[in-house]
Parts: C-alpha cells; sequence; structure tokens
C-alpha cells in the first residue's frame, strides 16, 4: 500500500466532507434568505453581518438543547434513524469527479475519492435508496402516528420515483454507454457535447424525481406540518433534528452535483480546451466551474420552494406512476430509435 495514496485519499475526503457541510451549514441561511426576498422581508440580520453567523448559533442552538427521547420510542432505532440518513448522505459523494487530475511535482492527484468504479451510477443510486431507511426508521421508532405516517408517505414516494428516475437514467446510458461517472463527464468536453442536449426530457424527469427523493416542495408530503404537525422527526430535538435537517440539505447539494455531471458537463466549461493555461490552472478553473452549477442547481431547489404550493398526496403518486414513468418509457424507446438510426447510417 502506498501511503502517499493514502494520505492523498484522506485530504480529498476531509477537503469533501468539510465542503459539504459548509455548503449545507450556509445553505439554510441563503434559503431564509431567498424565502425573505421573495416575500419581500428581510431574513436573518442580526448575527454578524447580513446574518452571516445565524447558520452558527443555529447549530449551537441544536447541540444544546434538551435531548428528548419519547417513553414509548424504541431508543436503538430512534437514534439509528437519524444516523443512517446523515452518513447515506454523507458517503454518496464518493464517486463524484470534482475535477480533472491535479499534477504536483512528479505526482498525479485525482480529484475524486473513489476512483475507477465501473458502476458509479448504480453506486449512487444504492446509496439514495438506503437514505429513506434513516427516515422510515424514525418514523417507526417514535411511537406516534403521525411520525408513522410521514415515515410510510417518504417511503411510498422515494419507491415511485426512484423508478422514474432509474429510466431517465437508462436513456442517458444508451447514449453515454458507460456506468463510470468520471467518463460520463469527460464525454462532455466541449459545450456542444453536453448531455442536456441529447436528454432534454430525461434531464427534466431527473430532476423532478430528485425534488421528491429530496423532500423538498413540491414533494415535502413526509414532514407536511398542516397535515402531520411535523412528519417523520416530529419527536426529533437537539442535534438529532439538526441532522435530519443536514441530511436534506446535503442531499440537496449532492443532487445538484450529480445533476451537474450527468447533464452539465461537470467540471467542463465552454472553451476549455482553447485556452493555453497550464493544465493545473485548467482543472482549478474547472472545479470553480463545477461548483457555479451546483450553486444555481440549490438556488433553483430554493426558489422553487417558495414559489410552488405542495401537492395533495394522490397527485403525487399520479405523477410518478402515471405521467414521469410513461415518459421515461417512452425516452428509452426515442433514445433507442434514434441511437440505432445513427450507428447505422451515419457511424
Amino acid at each position: 500500500m502506498e501511503w502517499s495514496f493514502v494520505i492523498e485519499k484522506l485530504i480529498l475526503v476531509s477537503i469533501v466532507f468539510v465542503i459539504t457541510l459548509v455548503i449545507a451549514m450556509y445553505s439554510t441561511l441563503a434559503e431564509r434568505k431567498i424565502a425573505g426576498f421573495m416575500q419581500d422581508r428581510y431574513g436573518p440580520d442580526r448575527a454578524g453581518i447580513f446574518g452571516i453567523l445565524q447558520p452558527l448559533c443555529d447549530g449551537g442552538k441544536f447541540f444544546f438543547k434538551e435531548e428528548i427521547i419519547p417513553a414509548g420510542a424504541h431508543k436503538v432505532l430512534f437514534i439509528l434513524g437519524p444516523t443512517i440518513a446523515i452518513i447515506t448522505a454523507c458517503i454518496s459523494s464518493a464517486v463524484i469527479p470534482w475535477g480533472q487530475e491535479l499534477q504536483i511535482g512528479d505526482r498525479t492527484i485525482s480529484l475524486q475519492v473513489a476512483q475507477g468504479i465501473n458502476v458509479g451510477v448504480l453506486y449512487m443510486f444504492g446509496v439514495i435508496a438506503l437514505g429513506v431507511y434513516g427516515i422510515m426508521l424514525g418514523g417507526w421508532a417514535s411511537n406516534n402516528k403521525f411520525s408513522l405516517m410521514g415515515a410510510i408517505r417518504a417511503a411510498s414516494q422515494s419507491i415511485s420515483y426512484e423508478i422514474a428516475m432509474g429510466l431517465s437514467l437508462i436513456a442517458l446510458l444508451m447514449v453515454t454507454r458507460t456506468l463510470t461517472l468520471e467518463e460520463i463527464v469527460a464525454q462532455q468536453s466541449g459545450f456542444v457535447n453536453w448531455n442536456i442536449w441529447a436528454q432534454p426530457l430525461g434531464f427534466i424527469i431527473f430532476m423532478v424525481c430528485a425534488f421528491a427523493e429530496c423532500n423538498r416542495v413540491p414533494f415535502d408530503l413526509p414532514e407536511c406540518e398542516t397535515e402531520l404537525v411535523g412528519g417523520y422527526h416530529t419527536e426529533y430535538s437537539s442535534m438529532k433534528l439538526g441532522l435530519y435537517m443536514f441530511s436534506e440539505y446535503i442531499n440537496m447539494f449532492v443532487s445538484s452535483a450529480l445533476m451537474a455531471s450527468l447533464y452539465f458537463g461537470g467540471y467542463n466549461f465552454p472553451f476549455m480546451n482553447d485556452l493555453g493555461w497550464s493544465a493545473n490552472m485548467i482543472t482549478i478553473i474547472g472545479v470553480v466551474a463545477f461548483f457555479i452549477k451546483i450553486l444555481l442547481f440549490i438556488f433553483f431547489f430554493m426558489w422553487v420552494r417558495w414559489t410552488l404550493p405542495r401537492f395533495r398526496y394522490d397527485q403525487l403518486m399520479n405523477l410518478g406512476w402515471k405521467m414521469l414513468i410513461p415518459l421515461a418509457i417512452a425516452n428509452i424507446v426515442l433514445t433507442g430509435v434514434f441511437t440505432l438510426i445513427k450507428d447505422t447510417y451515419f457511424s
């Protein structure tokens, strides 16, 4: 084992972990600022300049609030629920390529935690599917009927929209012909080669399903306060509630990174191959471009939340089963036809 390789990966994991937590933490501030702007009011502005210290205050509040576990709750599963939610949210970004390789001295450093996994897309789906167990366990272990109803909603919603999401990706994989995320991103070098041009319908389906998987408005039925008091996390307090909130924002960050990687070129940016700069400089600019795309998607998540009302539950299920799944299957058929014509007559 090369210890230098281990150290490189540990440093990269630490950097990605810290960036993920910081973005998730300040997404809470951005959410309230954007909500305030759209509702013609101020967001948090007392803690620090422009309220920049508000997330730190919120974190301190979560840590020092009284820890309460209901008397009728299953204590082990009650604690395990938010633990699974935050762990699955954090490890889902392991296969995302954050940039091209860096050349430092005689060493080539890959900006991807788990490099060379030839089933990276399947890994992402597997981890995303595990995330619902955290919500399900938390709702069931709380011994609260409203929490249980929220958990059941989350499970059925996740199953419904994962099918459409998987079908939308099948069409993309038919175009890219690989399950490796770094290869999918590398194929999108050049603005005209971004997969959004080849799979616009697939991207729309994937994005809608990402909203549902992250339990974001208009798909926040698992925590619908108007019907369920607070949903699956009604009985949670202190940092356990904070872990559920953090996992939601981390999932939003990872979903944005995944959409940017699959459909918008990832770290690729226009005219990057025409610049006469060093490879390291191109890599750094690519990382910055990638994070700009991610932040734009996060803004879109928040914009939709404060623009659209939530669905009724029957509307949510009808959209998943009666609209998105048939559209995703039609997209697969069309992609197959166009791919066959292209390979037959234009190859």
